[in-house]
């Protein structure tokens, strides 16, 4: 690749740098603590999600650094082969670096031998990836124990309030206007996701965008998927009905397919670019979790607008995804339960069941037994003492069978860890 063309990129990515201000991530103190060793930084997410601005916010506190954004069209032509003259570009045009930020990286082949220098050098090396399955394959090969990996998702409830510079206090949920003031931005929050640009703009053409871009850019060309209707009847059924079970095999009666390998390949590549994900059935046999139905969730509100046959937002089902989403941004692994009775969600630590949780947009006569009876059967199941069930606003605490259930707004849950 020309010299003078990356000169021109490089120059012009450094002089558009801390142009777009934004609030401090919650992820940025704990990804600032991983720079005490030379083990490279990965940071995966879903497009827009946030990965550039926190790249930004990390060189803030940096003195000798370059980066490099690979989406940059103009690095179309590059090679593996072009990275010891882009090096050279780097210390011409910052001195010289201790630390490397690239930006969607993936997109040129063999990256990982070059980083991998890079960090033989004792250099650190920050790189972002909207494609989980390259990184891992990649880095998984090359660079086993040396990478440390952050999930970035959009913005939290709290991370919401920030960008609305709103700085709630604990006493808050005591105070009956500040609590209404809370649950109504929480509505907001639930409807409208937490994409940053969107929330900016509300501009829903940008939210399609985004969406076609990672349907066509991450999954359609990266996989070469010559079915593009097919792949798009596919988002739209699964959206329509987030937080729902399925089954790869309703699922290809559905598209008219003749197996239901294609379906899970294709569900697959949607997971690999972040737009949804997939969750399983507790079961202590391997082979039943796997056979057993799944459920679906989409990695944001905001695509809920502009895709599958909702004409109206179901809230109850919106509020599911949220704490989903939630519970993936805290690091926690998650399961559904199934026996005589349901329960939304089990955490899982190391091996035991830590917590059983039910959501419930609001709990009423015709759901309070349903939803009650599911969470005790999951708490007597994994000999749990307490477990919750999730609301829009309600909030109670109940005693059933030597079990204590707590009945919590969802907005207090998210909110209750920041203080």
């Amino acid at each position: 690749m020309d010299k003078e063309l990356l000169r021109q990129i490089v120059a012009q990515q450094k002089n558009g740098l801390f142009g777009n201000k934004t609030i401090k991530r919650e992820l940025l103190d704990e990804i600032s603590g991983s720079f005490k060793d030379n083990r490279i930084i990965i940071l995966t997410g879903i497009r827009r999600c946030g990965k550039s601005t926190l790249l930004t916010q990390l060189m803030e506190t940096k003195k000798k650094y370059c980066y490099v954004n690979f989406e940059d069209e103009r690095f179309i032509d590059f090679k593996a082969q072009d990275f010891e003259q882009l090096n050279e570009v780097l210390i011409e045009i910052y001195g010289n670096p201790e630390t490397y930020f690239f930006d969607e990286v993936q997109n040129i082949e063999k990256f990982e031998t070059f980083v991998r220098r890079l960090q033989d050098q004792g250099k650190k090396v920050i790189i972002t990836g909207s494609n989980a399955s390259l990184l891992s394959k990649e880095l998984g090969t090359r660079l086993t124990g040396r990478y440390k990996a952050f999930g970035v998702y959009p913005f939290s409830f709290s991370e919401f309030l920030a960008f609305k510079k709103i700085v709630p206090e604990k006493n808050w949920f005591f105070l009956a206007e500040k609590k209404v003031k809370l649950a109504s931005l929480f509505s907001e929050y639930l409807l409208e996701g937490g994409l940053p640009e969107y929330l900016k703009y509300k501009d829903t053409t940008y939210v399609k965008t985004v969406f076609e871009n990672i349907l066509y850019r991450d999954i359609i060309a990266r996989y070469s998927i010559r079915r593009q209707k097919l792949v798009k009847e596919l988002v739209n059924i699964l959206a329509t009905n987030v937080s729902l079970l399925f089954t790869y095999n309703a699922l290809k009666k559905s598209l008219g397919l003749s197996n239901a390998i294609t379906v899970k390949e294709y569900v697959s590549y949607l997971e690999n670019s972040f737009l949804f994900f997939e969750m399983q059935k507790f079961d202590f046999s391997v082979r039943k979790q796997l056979n057993a139905p799944k459920k679906i969730f989409l990695a944001d509100s905001a695509f809920h607008k502009i895709s599958g046959a909702n004409f109206s937002p179901n809230k109850g089902r919106l509020l599911e995804n949220l704490v989903f989403i939630e519970l993936k941004r805290r690091g926690e692994e998650t399961f559904y339960y199934a026996g005589n009775k349901e329960c939304d969600f089990l955490v899982k630590n190391g091996t035991k069941i830590k917590e059983a949780m039910q959501v419930c947009y609001v709990l009423n006569k015709e759901n309070r037994e349903r939803e009650l009876n599911g969470l005790i059967e999951a708490m007597q199941k994994f000999k749990l003492k307490q477990g919750i069930i999730l609301t829009f606003e309600q909030e109670e605490e109940i005693k059933i069978k030597n079990k204590k259930i707590k009945i919590v707004p969802t907005f207090k849950w998210l909110l209750e860890n920041k203080w």
